[in-house]
């Protein structure tokens, strides 16, 4: 771990973001050159006095998790996160969808859709990046570990997320997660991540089995449906995605799809970030 060199670039990073590009008032009182170090404690989700430390070179090695934070939080480019891992003695996370961080392109989009739910997504169905209006919308679908960081394993190992979503539109959503990892098998082929999450699929669910074997393919661009809100109520979404050019990331923006979810979306943004009920993770997708 280089300290010295991981304190310097920290704190040249914090003072070279303006502000306004992550959605904070600079204020006219405003001194500092950049973020405050507080604002990129709470953009991370650390402690101020963790980031302090950082800063002086007096903290113990990071972890991935801890510098995948501060690499969203710093809108860090692409070269600029692989040379903070460098930095702190940690491989970069590899490219095989298991530890991957939302591109840093994304990420700045993210900022700029500040009443627009949307969300960063791997090619597996792992959400890595959300904006506070999504987690509004959603709540927190980073938190999940294990193959629950996937949804299509949550879909089908979890019959409290199917009931989330009006019967007749859940055959659909089976058979859209189905296509679009069928989608994603061919293009990874003999990827081990892929075909393990398959094979554990296979083992857990009859539903998925029957599906995996219609061979349907279709990779995932648009979409409607309908999600139960524990405080408003139903509300019926369209999502479009953005898909990166190898197919690896997408950005999903989820927009109301009639006048009456428009209005409960409203709602719900007067009302608030408040605790969301556990496992209310249905629009993801």
């Amino acid at each position: 771990m280089q300290r010295a060199q991981l304190a310097d670039f920290l704190r040249r990073r914090r003072e070279a973001i303006r502000p306004a590009e992550v959605g904070i008032a600079a204020g006219q009182r405003r001194r500092a050159r950049g973020l405050r170090r507080e604002e990129v404690a709470m953009l991370a989700g650390m402690s101020v006095d963790y980031v302090v430390r950082l800063e002086q070179g007096r903290s113990s090695r990071p972890s991935p998790q801890l510098l995948g934070a501060l690499a969203r939080a710093l809108r860090l480019s692409d070269d600029e996160r692989a040379h903070l891992f460098h930095l702190a003695g940690q491989p970069p996370p590899p490219a095989d969808g298991t530890a991957r961080l939302a591109r840093a392109g994304l990420v700045r989009m993210l900022d700029l859709l500040v009443d627009t739910p949307a969300m960063v997504i791997s090619d597996l169905g792992e959400v890595l990046a959300q904006n506070r209006a999504s987690l509004l919308l959603a709540g927190d679908l980073t938190r999940f570990t294990g193959d629950e960081r996937y949804l299509i394993v949550r879909w089908f190992t979890d019959a409290a997320i199917r009931e989330g979503h009006p019967p007749d539109e859940r055959d659909h959503q089976s058979r859209a997660l189905v296509a679009d990892l069928r989608a994603v098998a061919g293009r990874r082929s003999g990827d081990p991540v892929v075909d393990g999450l398959v094979e554990r699929l296979r083992a857990a669910s009859a539903d998925f089995r029957t599906l995996w074997d219609d061979h349907e393919v279709a990779v995932r661009r648009m979409d409607r449906k309908t999600l139960q809100h524990p405080r408003v109520g139903s509300m019926r979404m369209d999502c479009e995605t953005l898909l990166t050019p190898d197919l690896g990331q997408e950005l999903v923006v989820l927009t109301p799809a009639d006048a009456e979810t428009r209005e409960r979306w409203e709602l719900l943004r007067v009302l608030g970030v408040e605790e969301f009920a556990v496992g209310t993770d249905a629009p993801a997708r």
